[in-house]
């Protein structure tokens, strides 16, 4: 077994950086994640890379004697970037934009963002590809965390379409499918179809499974295209994504097909608001974390591992 850590050399002054890297070699770490969140400090301005910061910090970590496993940062887009494509924000279920300020601001059916993905992952495995530090790569991070799975944005509703035409091939089989003849929901054409929120009351449930099941997909197709450059320019290293526990919105399964292996955040702090557990144990668990959550989590990484996941 051998111990890794996170590390974010663009928040801290460079002067720091070898001795965090003296102490978690001195302390048993091998390797060491970074990258995840740096698309502004690697690209300040549109088409102007600044390597040379994310150069010394991978060269002080190597000298170090620590492995690195490189992330792309495709879950945290520049502003600068958001405002020259406002199309890749997503939609939530009232038809409100998801706006910049936080993280994963960006949904995963939009075009123009998964054009800017593949050119900034390019930019980052042909720069670190083959470098002899570089042990492993992470795609973007925590997909669906935040609830940003589904999207219901303009992108989202014509790739549904697409998904839909080729899932059912007639918009007939979709309606006999659907069971749309109930209210009156039968479609002419696959163009007709909109995603089900902002109904009067609820939406036919199957057109919901079936959305559902797209943004799944939708997810696996983004996750594909980096995993894709990866390999392309960086070969014979593994590459895995930080899966999240009890996120349930995306089929595991499917994005891990592409995968090596597979990994998650693991945070004994974390969920304990969201459980049943009574406001006494709850404060009994406050500042260490419930065990059973961590637990659970672990068990059911370890059997998605084991059953067939990466």
């Amino acid at each position: 077994m051998k111990l890794g850590v996170c590390y974010y050399p663009e928040h801290w002054p460079e002067e720091l950086w070898p001795d965090d890297a003296r102490r978690m070699a001195e302390l048993g770490i091998h390797w060491v994640r970074i990258g995840e969140f740096a698309w502004s400090r690697i690209e300040p301005e549109p088409g102007r890379f600044d390597w040379a910061w994310l150069d010394r910090a991978v060269e002080t970590l190597a000298a170090a004697g620590l492995k690195i496993v490189m992330c792309t940062p495709t879950a945290t887009p520049p502003k600068w970037l958001v405002d020259a494509h406002p199309d890749m924000l997503a939609l939530d279920a009232n038809g409100r934009q998801r706006g910049f300020g936080s993280r994963r601001h960006y949904c995963f059916s939009s075009e123009s963002y998964r054009a800017e993905c593949t050119r900034i992952t390019e930019a980052v495995a042909g720069r670190y590809g083959r470098h002899p530090a570089v042990g492993a790569w992470q795609t973007d991070n925590e997909f669906g965390c935040h609830d940003t799975t589904i999207s219901y944005s303009p992108a989202a509703a014509h790739a549904f379409r697409g998904w839909l035409a080729q899932r059912y091939q007639s918009v007939d089989a979709l309606n006999r499918a659907w069971g749309a003849v109930f209210w009156s929901q039968e479609y002419r054409d696959f163009g007709e179809v909109q995603p089900p929120n902002l109904t009067v009351t609820e939406a036919n449930p199957s057109h919901r499974l079936d959305y559902n099941r797209f943004a799944s997909d939708e997810v696996a197709l983004f996750n594909r295209l980096q995993v894709d450059i990866i390999r392309r320019l960086s070969p014979g290293r593994d590459v895995t994504h930080n899966f999240m526990g009890f996120y349930t919105e995306f089929d595991h399964f499917r994005v891990g097909v592409d995968l090596d292996m597979a990994t998650w955040d693991s945070y004994p702090l974390g969920f304990l608001e969201q459980f049943w557990f009574p406001e006494a144990e709850k404060l009994r668990y406050l500042r260490q974390g419930h065990p059973d959550i961590s637990a659970f989590t672990m068990t059911c990484i370890a059997a998605w591992v084991v059953v067939g996941g990466g």
